[in-house]
């Protein structure tokens, strides 16, 4: 099936095409998601999100680009949705927790698995995930769409929207950051 094809089952509402599209791409989808949000439950949530608002909204889709790098962009918005909707929920049980101690939020990347990581570099590969959670947020995008999910500068730019000299930009600084983090912790 082409992908225009697939579009146009799509649109009108092919019960069997959105069942291909997502066995096609719910891996992609989840492990972008466990990458960014370095948390399975939420992972599998934002999941479920990326496909129902594909469903709702593949009218909208005006193919300027490919269908995945449509979902992708769609992957990562739900994904900084929810890192900022945790962030927000963190400052108040923050603030809570002056009053009350039972409800701090407590985030605990020691239990975080991605599915790419071999065994015996769990402990040296969790270290790092957290430490790309400390990049900013552009950086942080654009690192785990190219050293994770494997997307090429062109793919990258259409995702976040920006020009390939600004994700290359990105990765530099980055690589940049991250070396000094791991250099910081003993590890490079």
């Amino acid at each position: 099936m082409t992908e225009a094809d697939l579009i146009a089952r799509l649109r009108k509402g092919d019960e069997a095409a959105f069942k291909w599209l997502v066995t096609s791409y719910q891996d992609r989808v989840y492990n972008t998601s466990l990458g960014l949000l370095q948390n399975q439950m939420d992972a599998e949530d934002t999941a479920q999100d990326v496909f129902v608002i594909i469903y709702k909204s593949i009218g909208q889709f005006k193919e300027a680009s490919k269908l995945s790098t449509w979902i992708y962009r769609i992957t990562v918005t739900c994904c900084l949705d929810k890192i900022r909707s945790k962030k927000r929920k963190k400052r108040f049980a923050l603030l809570t927790g002056l009053f009350n101690k039972e409800n701090v939020l407590v985030v605990d990347p020691e239990n975080f698995v991605h599915p790419g990581v071999l065994l015996d570099r769990k402990e040296e590969a969790r270290l790092l995930f957290e430490l790309i959670q400390e990049l900013p947020e552009n950086q942080r995008m654009a690192f785990v769409l190219n050293k994770v999910e494997g997307l090429c500068y062109a793919e990258i730019a259409l995702v976040l929207r920006v020009t390939e000299k600004a994700v290359d930009s990105l990765l530099q600084r980055a690589r940049i950051k991250l070396k000094g983090m791991l250099q910081k912790n003993g590890i490079a």
